[in-house]
């Protein structure tokens, strides 16, 4: 019952099926008990409220004996440096095999690499794999209304055993039946074109920032090319956060290099995030740190995304890891300032306290909220003129005209 888990369970009882919620964990079966959630994501807590009769939450083995379709759906903690600790998910199969009914569907729903499924099988259980489609800030959205189903089988000839069946049919879209490798492959092959596309945004966006040129006139462009598409991912960023694209450019890289094949790609995809994470430490250092004796710094979200509170790889915790020795005003709306370690830190209640006497302001999350900011307000309250709004939740023209310096990737400074 982690992030995966819990969406899960809640998003098929809003389907309207009986769900049995398992974790081995006494204490976190009481705080769901309690509505205490470990997570935040948009609907969840609505969702779970409204479906409580549908929703069991136990940390007895015992209850999956009335399961007909069980998802193992633990989150995979990943090291800083991408590398997915499976024990967990092993230690957890292993209780599930043990306890549940011999004609009872096993799901595999968390990441893993290929070759774990086909690894796990066994001739007395039934064993999918099928591809996750979470996405922080948006993981209700997604588990309710999927694009497709990946299930990865033993046997993708076959027909998949029908209480199986008749779940993935309540989300009326298509289902991918094909070997293991191939689903668990499937995962990482979307997440590298993604991060292509974020890869191309990136080289591009700072080209603009150097040459006069908009990132955000050359994208419809690219949209109206039917080669390239109108869902295009064309957003420049700070670099790849969270975890899990890490995650899958690792695996790639690994198997790469144990199999001989050729991964140069990926390693430069990854050296374009290192540069462009540093984007803000940049042109912080040129515009403040470097004029300015002992600037205060204010810091507008601290979460890698919006509408989540993990800070996994944070482009914001990362800037602020090297701003140890100067005073930061911090807010984020769902993560603490004060778990920071800077001693200089200060946790504002608010937006607009965190830009009281700041030399600067620095938007590292965007969240929604953000955006409702009026520039004219946040230049009354800061001492500098200083605004860096990578992901542009603010007007520039509005900014400009509040007297700011205003800094966002993919168009030069205004």
């Amino acid at each position: 019952m982690t992030h995966l888990g819990l969406v899960s369970g809640v998003s098929a009882a809003e389907k309207g099926f009986g769900v049995i919620c398992f974790d081995p964990g006494a204490q976190r079966i009481e705080a769901l008990g309690k509505k205490n959630l470990p997570v935040s994501e948009p609907q969840l807590e609505h969702l779970l409220a409204k479906n409580a009769e549908r929703l069991m939450f136990t940390a007895d083995t015992a209850a999956l004996k009335a399961c007909d379709v069980i998802y193992v759906a633990p989150d995979v903690p990943t090291s800083d440096h991408g590398a997915s600790d499976l024990k967990p998910i092993n230690s957890l199969l292993e209780q599930i095999f043990a306890a549940v009914h011999p004609d009872a569907v096993v799901v595999v729903l968390s990441q893993v690499p290929p070759g774990f499924t086909r690894a796990r099988q066994r001739a007395e259980r039934i064993l999918y794999y099928q591809v996750e489609t979470l996405i922080f800030g948006r993981a209700v959205e997604r588990a309710l209304q999927p694009e497709r189903f990946i299930v990865g089988c033993a046997d993708p000839a076959q027909p998949l055993p029908v209480a199986y069946r008749i779940f993935l049919e309540a989300h009326g879209c298509p289902i991918l039946p094909m070997r293991y490798e191939s689903a668990e492959l499937a995962k990482i092959a979307i997440n590298m074109c993604l991060v292509a596309s974020l890869s191309a945004a990136n080289t591009l966006a700072e080209l603009c920032e150097k040459i006069g040129a908009d990132w955000s006139e050359i994208v419809p462009a690219l949209k109206l090319d039917r080669r390239i598409g109108p869902h295009a991912y064309l957003a420049p960023g700070l670099g790849i956060a969270g975890g899990n694209l890490e995650r899958d450019l690792t695996t790639a890289c690994r198997f790469a290099d144990e199999l001989g094949t050729d991964a140069g790609i990926v390693r430069a995809w990854l050296a374009n995030s290192r540069h462009r994470r540093d984007w803000a430490l940049r042109t912080l250092h040129g515009e403040v740190l470097s004029k300015i004796a002992d600037p205060v710094i204010a810091v507008l979200g601290l979460a890698y995304k919006q509408d989540t509170h993990s800070t996994k790889n944070s482009p914001s915790i990362a800037l602020l890891s090297n701003l140890m020795q100067f005073r930061v005003r911090l807010y984020d709306p769902f993560v603490s300032a004060s778990e920071l370690p800077n001693p200089r830190r200060h946790a504002a209640k608010s937006e607009l306290e965190a830009c009281e006497g700041a030399d600067v302001l620095a938007v590292m999350t965007p969240w929604g909220q953000f955006r409702d900011l009026d520039p004219r307000e946040i230049a009354g309250r800061l001492r500098g003129k200083v605004v860096l709004d990578p992901y542009s939740v603010f007007d520039a023209a509005a900014c400009r005209s509040a007297g700011l310096r205003y800094f966002t990737l993919g168009r030069p400074a205004a």
